[in-house]
């Protein structure tokens, strides 16, 4: 039951930071291309890498730590289906080029983001 509290906890704390890059992201750029959905799938998986790097190697426990910031927090501040609605609306309004970008982005940027963050874990404990 408490994990479902931290899960809970992270999940509200994720949803409104990600509200809040959204509202920046629209304010700063505009509606013309999901820069928010982008911005938030790359910090988030960078941060996913070192949660995971700590907590494999020790540094932190699993519990509670993975059920407040990987699944709550990190759960709900990044989100595929916000992506794949993004990448669609693009399709649909005949943006191709905008829509391969947005999933290249996406796909690439947020892989590299994740070894990036694992990379800077283990620069600093080894």
């Amino acid at each position: 039951m408490i994990n479902l509290l931290f899960v809970a906890l992270g999940g509200a704390l994720g949803a409104s930071m990600r509200y809040g890059v959204t509202l920046l992201m629209i304010s700063l750029l505009g509606k013309g291309f999901p820069y928010a959905t982008l911005l938030v799938n790359v910090i988030g998986s960078f941060f996913m890498g070192i949660l995971f790097s700590v907590i494999e190697h020790g540094m932190m426990s699993d519990l509670p730590w993975r059920s407040l910031f990987g699944i709550g927090l990190l759960g709900a501040f990044t989100t595929f289906s916000t992506f794949s609605l993004d990448t669609l609306l693009l399709l649909q309004h005949g943006e191709w080029f905008k829509a391969v970008l947005n999933i290249f982005l996406n796909v690439v940027v947020c892989i590299f983001a994740a070894w990036l963050g694992m990379q800077l874990y283990m620069l600093k404990h080894s």
